[in-house]
């Protein structure tokens, strides 16, 4: 879990972030169904214990830490998250700017927010790199000293974007795993095509992560823009937290993000491995929202001819953008009602 040696100050940090992580894990681990949720588990175990990709893991190990985890959620569900110490000060754990303004400088980086179905997501890693680029500002963390059961790789506030290398190296692994047991000719051989995993999965999957670190660096830009022409985002997901449209909201802003951002970037470059990557990990929601992308997509990998993807993904921007202000204007008429109405206007409108 740790790669580098922590100050007494940085390791009291880093055990407060990792308490509220797991807080946040006690409160909303039972969202998941038992399938997704025991494979979360088995690699969140492999991190903390610091155990290699290619070490396996015993049934038996897996099996008790999982049930002292359980216990421990038992006994802190209910107790409200510890403030952050930073310079001999206590910052609310949702107060990333104040808290990072203490920490950069240390070499750490720290991130707060609320993620899918309102749950909060807490971390604490090395600060790789920070970057500014045409007025966002990227911060690139390596190793990770505190993280909860979900782990995002890439998160946006305000003009900030964290992209968690760790995290990123991980998802891919989770995704390299779930793809061999079975090896079907998708969306996904094609991407890890490109990588020579069976030869050396290190370097193959540092390669990868690399690569693909730039197209969720183009989404979370693309998650900012999307931000500023859509003012009461928020305020509408949180009235609506925990129903079929906010699954169906976030997929409708998702590709309205990826429409202005990601994927004109990713097809004017030819990523041919970040375009098979993106369509291999399209939610089951956003396939069903759009199944014209997919046919393009389809078309794109049978023939090579990329010009029908892309003006599938000019048209979707006016598309998804007006879709997103109707969504909008229901909201302020419907308050908390809203998510009915929501629905309806997402079904009636797939592209």
């Amino acid at each position: 879990m740790k790669h580098e040696p922590l100050t007494q100050e940085h390791r009291h940090i880093a055990r407060t972030v990792q308490h509220n992580c797991h807080i946040s894990d006690a409160r909303f681990a039972g969202n998941y169904t038992l399938c997704v949720y025991l494979l979360k588990m088995r690699e969140y175990y492999r991190w903390e214990k610091a155990h290699a990709f290619s070490a396996a893991l015993t049934s038996d190990d897996v099996g008790r830490w999982l049930t002292e985890r359980e216990q421990l959620w038992e006994q802190i569900e209910r107790q409200a998250f510890e403030p952050i110490p930073a310079d001999g000060e206590s910052f609310d754990p949702f107060a990333s700017t104040d808290i990072n303004a203490r920490l950069i400088e240390q070499g750490l980086i720290y991130s707060a927010g609320i993620g899918q179905k309102s749950k909060p997501h807490f971390f604490l890693g090395e600060l790789l790199r920070k970057d500014r680029i045409n007025g966002y500002t990227i911060y690139v963390s390596a190793s990770e000293y505190a993280r909860d059961l979900t782990s995002p790789p890439a998160m946006s506030q305000g003009t900030d974007i964290f992209i968690r290398r760790e995290s990123f190296r991980r998802m891919l692994w989770e995704k390299l795993e779930t793809w061999r047991w079975n090896r079907p000719q998708n969306a996904m051989a094609s991407a890890i095509s490109y990588y020579d995993f069976d030869s050396d999965l290190e370097t193959a999957l540092d390669a990868m992560t690399d690569h693909e670190l730039e197209a969720a660096l183009l989404h979370e830009i693309g998650e900012i823009r999307a931000g500023e022409i859509l003012p009461g985002w928020g305020g509408m997901i949180t009235d609506i937290a925990v129903t079929k449209a906010e699954i169906m909201a976030r997929a409708v802003r998702d590709h309205l993000a990826d429409a202005i951002s990601t994927l004109p970037a990713l097809i004017e470059k030819q990523q041919r491995a970040s375009i098979h990557f993106y369509f291999a990990n399209l939610t089951s929601m956003r396939q069903l929202i759009f199944p014209s992308l997919l046919d393009a997509y389809r078309q794109w990998a049978d023939s090579g001819n990329i010009e029908t993807l892309g003006r599938q993904v000019e048209k979707s921007e006016r598309h998804w953008r007006q879709i997103s202000q109707q969504m909008l204007d229901l909201h302020r008429q419907y308050g908390e009602n809203s998510h009915s109405h929501i629905e309806l206007l997402i079904d009636d409108n797939y592209l």
